[in-house]
């Protein structure tokens, strides 16, 4: 009997220990086999990290740690302006930075960039969103000249100006492809329900500044909104009356004058008469 016991478990051990050993092989196979598609995988796609966006972000948010996360990414396709590490994003700890703000609307996973948020402790007001060399400009506009309130900021306008030239009505364009950045005091692009403004600021160079202001001055301003893809220019538009009514102008014509001349002994005069009906 106790041999028979005995059998069995030295059969149990030597089962035991061969189904181990295959299993360990068959790991080590495995390991092997990962090991071989990651070492294939880094020579093909060199990744790296960088900091995406983890939950929507509404403009004028401040930004927090939850709000964003990191992950590998293809390094070729990384934007240049894209954030690598959180300590970009909020600063090292131990400096204690003022938070940064949300200027734009974002979705989750996407690439959270510099000219995407504030620098750090800035607000999301306007002067954060003026590019270098850029001024902010408030032009005066109303239900029919913004468009019937469909204008938000982020939309790209032309300008067009009706006034008096050479005694007569003209409308030209004189800038085409400027950006909104406020409707009124407001400059969240999140704003999508139409909305009857007083005002409309633009960022423009300083001289599109002092044409705009003679512009505003001297005529009546109309703003025209353009496609979100319409990036092109529109190239020169000057319109008259004349134009609008298919036709040239024609010349005054001459008012006949009628004259006699009277003898008194030798001097001669002319004297203008009433020009007899036709």
């Amino acid at each position: 009997m106790r041999l028979v016991f005995l059998l069995v478990l030295v059969v149990g051990i030597l089962i035991a220990g061969f189904a181990g050993y295959t299993a360990m092989k068959q790991f080590s196979n495995y390991d092997s086999e990962i090991s071989k598609l990651r070492k294939l995988a880094a020579k093909n796609v060199k990744t790296g990290n960088v900091v995406i966006v983890a939950k929507p972000l509404s403009f004028g948010k401040v930004l927090k740690e939850s709000d964003v996360k990191i992950v590998r990414f293809p390094v070729k396709a990384i934007p240049k302006n894209a954030f690598r590490s959180m300590e970009e994003v909020f600063g090292k700890k131990e400096d204690d930075k003022p938070p940064r703000a949300v200027l734009r609307i974002m979705e989750p996973l996407e690439v959270l960039s510099k000219s995407k948020v504030s620098e750090f402790g800035e607000d999301a007001g306007i002067a954060s969103r003026l590019g270098k060399g850029k001024r902010a400009f408030t032009l005066k506009v109303d239900v029919a000249s913004c468009v019937s309130g469909f204008l938000r900021p982020g939309n790209t306008i032309d300008v067009f100006w009706t006034g008096r030239v050479a005694k007569q009505t003209i409308t030209r364009l004189i800038l085409d492809g400027i950006q909104l950045v406020a409707i009124d005091q407001i400059s969240d692009e999140d704003r999508n329900r139409p909305y009857v403004a007083r005002t409309v600021t633009v960022a423009v160079t300083p001289q599109v500044v002092a044409a705009l202001a003679q512009a505003q001055a001297t005529g009546k301003l109309q703003l025209s909104l353009r496609g979100t893809d319409d990036t092109g220019s529109s190239g020169q538009i000057n319109f008259t009356q004349n134009d609008l009514l298919g036709r040239e102008v024609v010349a005054k014509k001459k008012r006949k004058v009628c004259t006699i001349k009277s003898r008194k002994g030798a001097e001669v005069k002319t004297i203008e008469i009433p020009c007899p009906k036709e």
